[in-house]
């Protein structure tokens, strides 16, 4: 047998029972694809299913708020993934007559599609002829072919495609691209590959000359910026409601139109007695205030940015000055704003 046939008979009796591969339905894939991108399938599993029982149409997730779809995906990190969805649901309302288009070339410019999410949904949903890109893929074909160009630049990515092209089986191009990833997924490990019971190893030059993990090849080192985040949890106690100021997120830097809490930020650790408390006045623009204590340090990690995170507990007794652009909500009801993790792993701690 062939590399296809072998591939798509180990398929057929392996592969993972997801219900994103019962449907042909464009909509549902294109969540799917999305939601699982940078995500680990076992991860997002129950991330599809809540987002689709809410928004089961591209009709009801574009007639939605903005911040619903955001706090449906709280947890998930990369949440431009769920502010491009939303935008890409209302260009298919707009540009597309709420019809989610059938041909590449117009699934493309929706916004966050890329290459592999548009071949993925062109392959899945409408049988058409793309092979699919991602990093299992992409392991997969460099180990089997022995490929010595590194794949995290255009030249091995379009070696790769060029191979692809050569193997998918036009008569079954969705069953070729599910069960390529899967293989990468379960078989052909990044760390340990199963190489023994891979059904492609007789075809593999990176196990017949024992070098699994010498591929695949890359050249780029992910260079990490160090944050620091001072996070201030006013507290006020009013007409014996507890309430707690929260800030949205507006600028165009990580966790866009999501809130998290007045915060001070810094390229490097501060001195918690002498800056903070000078950093603090500034934004009560008093000093009547009663720090009751400062967190423990919270580390949240992002693929660019390492950040370490200390929540000052503050109380005050009237209100900040309608100036700030905080907004002044119940303690009770922060969870119905979507919040990062960093910010939900705090509230979980110390139960605001």
């Amino acid at each position: 047998m062939n590399f296809s046939t072998k591939l798509l008979h180990w398929y057929k009796y392996n592969h993972r029972d997801l219900p994103w591969r019962n449907t042909q339905n464009p909509y549902l894939i294109w969540i799917s694809e999305i939601i699982l991108q940078q995500t680990r399938v076992n991860q997002g599993y129950q991330y599809y299913l809540r987002f689709i029982e809410k928004f089961p149409d591209v009709q009801t997730l574009a007639k939605a708020e903005e911040e619903d779809v955001l706090k449906l995906w709280q947890g998930l990190g990369y949440y431009s993934r769920a502010r491009n969805i939303y935008y890409a649901a209302q260009q298919i309302i707009s540009d597309f007559n709420g019809v989610f288009p059938s041909d590449y070339h117009d699934i493309i410019k929706l916004k966050g599609i890329g290459n592999y999410s548009a071949s993925a949904i062109a392959s899945f949903a409408f049988k058409q002829c793309y092979p699919v890109i991602d990093g299992n893929v992409l392991r997969v074909i460099s180990r089997i072919y022995g490929i010595s160009t590194p794949i995290d630049i255009d030249k091995g990515k379009k070696e790769v495609l060029s191979i692809l092209k050569t193997l998918i089986d036009e008569q079954n191009p969705d069953i070729f691209n599910q069960a390529i990833m899967e293989l990468g997924a379960m078989v052909c490990l990044p760390q340990n590959p199963k190489c023994e019971t891979c059904p492609l190893n007789a075809l593999c030059f990176a196990t017949s000359n024992k070098i699994m993990h010498d591929f695949p090849v890359k050249t780029k080192k992910i260079n990490q910026r160090s944050r620091f985040f001072y996070y201030l949890v006013i507290r006020l106690t009013y007409n014996n409601t507890e309430f707690v100021y929260l800030n949205k997120r507006t600028n165009n830097d990580i966790w866009k139109n999501m809130y998290d809490f007045p915060l001070i930020e810094s390229e490097k650790e501060m001195d918690v007695a002498e800056d903070i408390s000078f950093e603090i006045e500034k934004i009560l623009k008093s000093n009547n205030y009663n720090l009751k204590k400062v967190s423990r340090m919270y580390r949240h990690q992002l693929t660019h940015q390492a950040i370490s995170a200390y929540f000052f507990d503050i109380k005050i007794t009237t209100p900040l000055a309608e100036t700030t652009n905080f907004i002044m909500v119940p303690s009770s009801e922060i969870n119905i704003y979507p919040i990062p993790k960093l910010v939900d792993n705090y509230l979980k701690d110390n139960c605001v």
